[in-house]
């Protein structure tokens, strides 16, 4: 969400913001937000003045009294009565027009890096750079779900009729490779520094619209009928909203942390959520990373955070690339967002697994997340986020690029401590 003060001073600023974003059904809402706050700022100094007048009366009744002028003093408390009134009256009207504002603030969509490309979706983001080489072997890779079935690895037909599509089970060997990866995707971050954190997997409404837009609350989370929860779509937002109205001291930043959850998302209009593979879900499991920090050094942060995912898939061997997002793919509150994509052997293309962003101030300020300078300066700390590792998607390409010839799949050492020595993955069935 943006300072109110800033879009008054760079209304110009935000439409063409607006515009890069591709978004120009929320132009009227800058003019519309601007007329609402001088409304506003109009209410304050009424009721500035009228308190004024209300406490200067006060003060001339007691006078008036003591020379016996009762009626004089009668008057000026019928007087102030009216101001008590008027006050109440334009109390209320603020708090509906602050409303307002707060609503369409959070609809307009923050000021993007310099640095985004402009475009209009995801099929104009920018590849970056590559991180190993790409493999196609001689032979045919069977889709994901084919090779998970050839080890009794997964189970969508069960699943199905328990939970319906976009759930599934994973068995034996490949639930355990699915833990594997978690946590050794917990260990590599827990060595970067990290501190490893377990977040609840429910958060109340005012986190969800501090963390998100309403556009992606309605397309992704799914509500506790009857209560104010959602089940988290991501940890970062209950681990971003471990932070909600807290004063930070500078000295203490960042905070830098790690966490483990299962996720849950409708996937609102998503294509293939009937197909019977394991890549757009409606429940999966994630290590994620999440830093809150000062504003000047969350531009350091954001390459950080991205290159540790890099890191982590180089580590078994998996090729990657990364993609900077264009304006039009870039969620409201994000400044700036980069993806990182795996090789798929399979499908010879890379597809995403993981997603970096820098939200600069949005979610704090939605959030009240401040910052104490030594100083005594207080301001919004910037937030960011990345995925460390979700494992349907990740599973996806470690089975692709480990596959060999005979069927089996080639266990990176990184993993073999977490699969009690096993080296190789010997399939059950052909």
């Amino acid at each position: 969400m943006l300072d109110m003060r800033f879009v008054r001073e760079n209304p110009d600023i935000v439409k063409e913001n607006i515009k890069k974003k591709f978004q120009d059904d929320k132009l009227p809402l800058v003019d519309e937000v601007l007329k609402l706050d001088g409304e506003n700022r109009a209410i304050k100094q009424e009721v500035e003045a009228l308190r004024a007048q209300k406490n200067k009366l006060s003060k001339e009744i007691g006078g008036l009294m003591a020379k016996g002028e009762k009626d004089e003093a009668e008057k000026i408390k019928g007087q102030i009565a009216e101001n008590a009134d008027r006050i109440d009256e334009l109390t209320a009207k603020e708090r509906d027009v602050e409303e307002r504002i707060k609503k369409i603030m959070m609809t307009i969509p923050n000021i993007i890096d310099p640095s985004v490309p402009i475009g209009k979706d995801d099929s104009e983001n920018v590849e970056i750079e590559k991180f190993g080489e790409p493999v196609v072997p001689d032979f045919e890779i069977p889709y994901h779900t084919d090779i998970m079935e050839s080890f009794d690895g997964i189970d969508l037909d069960s699943a199905r009729k328990v939970a319906g599509n976009g759930f599934y089970y994973l068995m034996g060997d490949i639930a355990r490779l699915h833990s594997a990866v978690l946590a050794y995707a917990r260990d590599f971050m827990i060595g970067r520094g990290f501190k490893y954190c377990i977040p609840p997997f429910m958060i109340r409404s005012n986190v969800v619209t501090g963390v998100m837009s309403f556009a992606e609350m309605d397309a992704m989370m799914y509500k506790i009928e009857g209560e104010d929860l959602y089940l988290i779509g991501t940890s970062e937002h209950s681990m971003i909203g471990k932070f909600i109205d807290t004063m930070n001291r500078e000295e203490d930043l960042p905070h830098t942390l790690t966490s483990y959850s299962p996720c849950f998302r409708k996937e609102k209009g998503a294509h293939g959520i009937e197909e019977r593979g394991i890549y757009r879900i409606h429940q999966f499991e994630k290590q994620e990373m999440i830093v809150v920090c000062k504003p000047e050094e969350s531009p350091m942060w954001f390459d950080k955070l991205w290159q540790n995912t890099v890191d982590l898939f180089r580590s078994m061997d998996i090729p990657v690339r990364t993609l900077e997002c264009c304006s039009g793919d870039l969620a409201d509150l994000k400044v700036k967002s980069l993806d990182v994509e795996a090789w798929s052997p399979r499908q010879k293309k890379y597809f995403e697994v993981g997603s970096c962003s820098n939200l600069s101030d949005a979610q704090a300020r939605r959030l009240g997340i401040r910052v104490t300078a030594p100083d005594g300066r207080k301001y919004f700390a910037h937030t960011l986020n990345n995925t460390v590792a979700a494992p349907p998607r990740m599973l996806i390409a470690f089975l692709e690029n480990n596959l060999q010839a005979d069927g089996s799949v080639n266990i990176p050492e990184v993993l073999w401590p977490y699969m009690g020595g096993t080296k190789k993955l010997v399939p059950k069935k052909k």
